[in-house]
């Protein structure tokens, strides 16, 4: 397993950690995890071997069990650096309609990360279409309070949310900002370095240009693409910078359509320890780049 090196930065330890979007993909067997699989394979266990942290991608879609995330705080004991981060339930940012229970149910299945310490940051992620105006700003102000007993980080598509006063009122509700690298087109918002709270987060979607906005591709074509090392470089830089403002920070490879994340992960970890590190044996057969950064 990797460790970036902690580093100390004027009055704070630097921490950086750095891991995928999710793990329960069958696309990912046999090029991340081995086809087939032991008896009793953990997946979760597996990438706790490589990486210390990984984003929770099904809270997006329903609040989790409580019963799980303590098998989940389970499979990542033996790494004791490892953090999660976790997504919020989607009818809090994309239908913005829950039910009476949404909330309640949500925070019951990630308490038992809350109190065992393993819960990094809760991503607030919204689409490209919400853009900002008065009533889009109240409504982020409004889920702030609401669950502002979590480590809050904000992600928004949309170049309407990057002014100044918005940016500072964040700073204000203690809620970091999340920095992207996305498909860029006419108002969607360019790769940045900014820290507004404790924790610094950074997500790579990939640069999937003609899937991005296709109403027909679906969610695994839309985050297809294997960033080069040419096209990570400026990021190891921004993260380096982000980390410089930030108690925490996460950095997160979300293009996982053929474990094409884990492996950009990967890159990125070495370059930011500049050491090698150690990689799955079958996703460097599949992805032969990974082979300049392995033991």
């Amino acid at each position: 397993m990797y460790r970036v090196p902690n580093g100390v930065c004027g009055q704070h330890q630097i921490m950086i950690r750095v891991g995928p979007a999710g793990w329960a993909y069958k696309d990912w067997n046999g090029i991340v995890y081995p086809e087939p699989k032991p008896r009793g394979f953990d997946p979760l266990q597996f990438l706790a071997k490589y990486f210390n942290t990984v984003e929770i991608n099904s809270s997006f879609y329903g609040p989790p069990r409580a019963e799980a995330a303590k098998k989940w705080i389970e499979s990542v004991r033996s790494n004791r650096d490892f953090r999660f981060t976790a997504k919020l339930f989607q009818v809090f940012t994309h239908t913005r309609k829950p039910a009476p229970l949404d909330e309640k149910d949500f925070k019951d299945g990630i308490t038992p990360l809350m109190e065992a310490g393993q819960l990094g940051a809760l991503l607030m992620q919204f689409p490209w279409s919400f853009k900002s105006d008065a009533e889009s700003r109240m409504y982020v102000v409004e889920l702030a309070r609401r669950f502002r007993e979590y480590p809050l980080v904000l992600e928004v598509r949309h170049s309407s949310w990057m002014e100044q006063g918005l940016l500072d009122q964040l700073a204000h509700l203690g809620m970091g900002i999340c920095n992207i690298d996305q498909p860029l087109f006419k108002r969607s918002i360019r790769p940045d370095v900014r820290v507004t709270s404790d924790v610094g987060y950074v997500r790579l979607h990939g640069r999937n240009y003609k899937q991005w906005f296709s109403p027909n591709a679906n969610v695994r074509e839309r985050y297809d693409h294997l960033y080069s090392v040419d096209e990570l470089e400026p990021w190891v830089d921004r993260i380096r910078r982000i980390s410089k403002d930030a108690k925490e920070t996460y950095a997160i490879a979300n293009n996982h359509n053929l474990g094409k994340g884990p492996a950009n992960a990967l890159e990125i970890a070495a370059m930011l320890g500049d050491y090698q590190i150690e990689a799955p044996s079958m996703l460097v057969e599949h992805y032969p780049e990974l082979k300049a950064f392995v033991q």
